[in-house]
């Protein structure tokens, strides 16, 4: 079935990528990176930001991140880094236990969800440096709820890394980022 969707051009840890526009709210359009299957780029994104990582949090002790399309990207950079990743997951399970938990709302739902830091990864972050890590930042909501978890865990956190951040890239300075993605508006 062929679409006449237009495209957005990036690179990507020196790869390029077509990735496609979709709108998320009247006349506000933005380009989809999913990394979902793209083993060359979750390599290659994960190689260029560990050593980014290296050189500007190089103290941490863990890594975290929301469960969703980043989940590659952490276990990557884990490998890389040498060090444990934990995966907040977006819907609760009975044998997570004692759950710590934080309300977000993703760009690309457009709807209210829960972030849940399982029992047992508690023990993993808590009192420990936190990496946060994002497939990409667009209105921080998913970041404020990662924010939130480890807080309430007792960890800090340390650096945010993603591929990319979206929109405003004065309001991402503080994260490790390979790219910034614009948002596209039908105003001119």
């Amino acid at each position: 079935m062929a679409t006449d969707r237009d495209y957005y051009t990036v690179e990507i840890a020196g790869l390029t990528r077509r990735l496609p526009l979709f709108e998320v709210a009247p006349g506000v359009r933005i380009a989809v990176f999913n990394m979902l299957g793209d083993t060359t780029v979750v390599k290659a994104a994960a190689a260029v930001l560990s050593e980014r990582i290296k050189q500007e949090a190089g103290d941490a002790d863990v890594l975290v991140t929301a469960e969703a399309k980043s989940i590659p990207l952490i276990y990557e950079l884990s490998a890389l880094l040498g060090l444990p990743y934990v995966v907040l997951r977006k819907t609760y399970k009975p044998y997570m236990g004692n759950a710590i938990t934080a309300d977000t709302l993703s760009i690309t739902t457009g709807a209210p969800q829960q972030l849940f830091l399982d029992e047992k990864d508690r023990a993993s972050i808590e009192g420990r440096k936190v990496i946060l890590v994002d497939d990409v930042v667009s209105t921080g909501s998913t970041l404020a709820g990662m924010r939130s978890v480890i807080a309430k865990a007792g960890a800090t956190a340390l650096a945010t890394a993603s591929v990319f951040t979206e929109g405003n890239d004065d309001g991402w300075k503080d994260v490790i980022a390979l790219g910034n993605l614009p948002v596209f508006t039908d105003q001119p």
